[in-house]
């Protein structure tokens, strides 16, 4: 997958958790927290979204390199580049 296809599955995921957000507006570099309501839980289901929808695995402490669209896109790129 691309960096932009990897960012369209994340809007995706973000849309099924978060319908009432407005994601048009968000950006790229600032925190997903400081942008939605996200609690902990909302951030638990992205990882269990991207481990159900496309087998990735993301290990806690590797938790922090998704607080924002550009650094998730960056983690994602290598673990999802053989993803169709």
């Amino acid at each position: 997958m691309s960096p932009q296809e990897i960012r369209q599955v994340i809007i995706d995921i973000l849309a099924d958790i978060a319908p009432d957000e407005d994601l048009s507006t968000l950006k790229d570099d600032q925190s997903f927290r400081d942008q939605m309501e996200l609690d902990s839980m909302d951030f638990l289901d992205i990882v269990m979204e991207l481990r159900k929808r496309y087998r990735v695995q993301v290990p806690e402490e590797d938790y922090p390199q998704l607080d924002s669209m550009a650094t998730t896109v960056s983690y994602l790129t290598p673990k999802m580049a053989t993803c169709a």
